[in-house]
């Protein structure tokens, strides 16, 4: 079923979803049988009233009743969005460091490694580390989330990192050491980034959001790692153009 997003029964669903009212929530969902598996939206996009409770910033009152109530009545914790990208409710929660929800929706069978992230087409751990959701990304990791080079460097994990450097076979590329690099700056991970270095990583390198490694530490709040960098040559964009 298709729901126009301002027609009343949508607009009263969201409602009850964004103010936390489990009750109200109940009620349309037992007088209209197919809400819980209806698509909101338009020809061209559409979503699912999890995506409504995932939505940014997320953390709506009453996170985790509101998706028991969903899919108490049906709703399927791994429906995509439909659109210019595929992504679950899994992967918004995690776009938001909501953890209850996040929790909520994996208790019910969401797909900790399903795909179709706005970031590479990956997973929700995709999501939690490139938009900087730490506390999702760590929970992700916790619940068993597999990661790629990137995601363990921005986490800190050495021995998700060493597990990438297989003796008995061909290494990460220097362009995967790069990028691993500038990930673990972003999440302020020293020891991580001189590791990666010393693998041969480009200290210099634009890349994400056209930021250096430099200016991404700056941008995450961790001045003594860019002063770190510094010290070793690192530079921001600015001064490379």
């Amino acid at each position: 079923m298709l729901i126009d997003t301002n027609a009343p029964l949508a607009r009263a669903a969201v409602e009850a979803i964004r103010t936390g009212n489990v009750p109200a929530l109940r009620d349309l969902l037992t007088a209209h049988p197919g809400l819980a598996t209806a698509r909101l939206g338009n020809l061209k996009t559409t979503r699912t009233l999890l995506h409504v409770v995932t939505d940014w910033p997320g953390h709506v009152p009453n996170g985790p009743g509101t998706v028991a109530a969903l899919a108490g009545a049906g709703a399927d914790v791994n429906a995509r969005f439909t659109g210019p990208h595929r992504e679950t409710p899994l992967h918004w929660a995690a776009s938001c460091d909501d953890v209850a929800v996040l929790d909520a929706l994996l208790d019910l069978g969401a797909d900790i490694e399903a795909d179709g992230s706005v970031i590479d087409g990956g997973t929700p751990m995709s999501d939690a580390v490139a938009f900087g959701q730490w506390r999702a990304a760590r929970r992700l990791l916790e619940r068993g989330a597999r990661t790629t080079l990137w995601q363990a460097a921005a986490l800190g994990a050495a021995d998700r990192v060493t597990a990438c450097f297989p003796p008995a076979a061909e290494p990460p590329s220097p362009q995967e050491i790069t990028g691993a690099l500038w990930c673990a700056c972003h999440g302020g991970q020293r020891e991580m980034a001189a590791h990666l270095l010393e693998r041969g990583g480009d200290i210099n390198w634009t890349g994400y959001d056209d930021l250096t490694p430099l200016d991404a530490a700056h941008r995450s709040g961790h001045p003594g790692l860019a002063d770190w960098l510094r010290e070793r040559g690192a530079k921001s964009a600015g001064e490379l153009a």
